[in-house]
Order: C-alpha cells, then structure tokens, then sequence
C-alpha cells in the first residue's frame, strides 16, 4: 500500500495538533511541511503521522506529534536566535527548531542516536542545525542561548540549563513526578541565575532525562 505522506501531514495538522491550541502560523507552516516519515525507524513509517510516542532504540520514543507543537507553539524561536536543544532523538524537533531559528545546537547523549540524526538533518539540508554527541550533565559551554528546548522531563529543573540562557531568553521544559507532570516555561529576566520567571503550560507525562530523575526516598 502505497501512502500519502502529503496528506497523512495535513490530517496530523489538522485533526492533531491545531486542536490543541496550536495556532501559531509559522509552526503550523512548519509542521505541514517537515516530511515527519523521513525521522522515523523505517519499521515506522506507516504510523509516522500517528498520535503515538515511536521508539527510536535506546530507551528513547518520538515525542507524539501533539507535544511536538505545543513545545513550538510555546518557544515560537524567531529568525536571529539561537537555540539549544537537549534531546536530539530523530533529530525531528531539531529540524524545525532550525526551520523557524537562525541556528540549533542539539546534544544527544547516544552516540548512536547523534549519529543517526546528523546524517539525516544533513541529508535534508538543515544545514543550520548541528547535533553534539554529550551528556547535558557534564557538558561544559560559555555560550549562551536565546531558547533552550528540553525533549525530556525532570524532578527539578536544573541551574545549569537556566545559566546557559541569555537574559530575556527562554527555555521550555516538564518537571515533576509521574504521573503529575508539567510543561512549563522559563524566563531568564536577568544576569542573576535566580532572576527567572516560570509560567505554567498545560500537564503531560513524559520520560526523565537520563541524570534527572527524582533521587529515591528511602521509607520505613
């Protein structure tokens, strides 16, 4: 069977992500035009459009198309910024960061995953979206970004993510414990690391950072 991906992109569009209150235009144009098939494992192909976290290998899932926009939606990266990304997975989210930012440094703690997603983006020509092979934990920079995009959740969010921000930059991130979890987002107001104010988006669930995990409390 031979599937329109063409159409498939508009349904998830339409029928998936708008009526979730995306309605940003520049990210709907995003999302109707990124071929979402060409970030998938090829066994996943027919359900790349799906409502559906797919697994990528490693402990790691797609995030569902839904969450993909709502975390779009709510960054909104315009032409001159730059964006850090924790996460890369498919590289999916990584190419429409770079679609709507100047450029995206995306880090990816599987070599594999890093690997794999580099070579796609470069296939695709996202020529401004570089992926890093690092763990968000012992990476060390003195950039600064104007947007973090977080593609995991955390117990708490950590100081070292909101210190890569540039004052009056932004970061989107889910914190809590399952199954009580937020997507919320940062705002750096000031050079003072504490100088933040967190707006909160809507609840989801999603799976932990690895090194962001709740630390286990020991009970009697």
């Amino acid at each position: 069977m031979t599937i329109d991906y063409a159409q498939a992109r508009h349904a998830m569009v339409e029928q998936q992500v708008r009526p979730w209150e995306v309605l940003d235009a520049r990210v709907l144009e995003v999302l109707g035009t990124l071929p979402r098939e060409e970030f998938v494992p090829e066994a996943y192909r027919a359900v790349a459009y799906g409502d559906l976290e797919i697994p990528l290998g490693h402990g790691q899932r797609m995030l569902k198309p839904v969450l993909a926009g709502r975390t779009l939606e709510a960054l909104r990266p315009q032409d001159g910024e730059s964006v850090l990304e924790i996460g890369t997975g498919s590289g999916y989210v990584s190419a429409a960061l770079g679609m709507m930012a100047r450029e995206v440094l995306s880090l990816e703690r599987e070599a594999k995953l890093a690997d794999t997603a580099r070579q796609r983006l470069v296939a695709l020509g996202h020529n401004n979206v570089s992926v890093e092979h690092a763990d968000a934990f012992s990476w060390e920079t003195e950039r600064r970004f104007d947007v973090i995009c977080v593609n995991a959740a955390v117990d708490e969010v950590p100081a070292r993510f909101i210190q890569w921000l540039r004052p009056g930059g932004r970061m989107f991130i889910i914190r809590g414990r399952a199954p009580v979890m937020e997507a919320v987002l940062v705002h750096r107001d000031g050079d003072d690391v504490n100088a933040t104010r967190t707006r909160s988006l809507f609840d989801t669930e999603l799976a932990y950072l690895a090194g962001a995990e709740p630390v286990a409390e020991f009970q009697l």
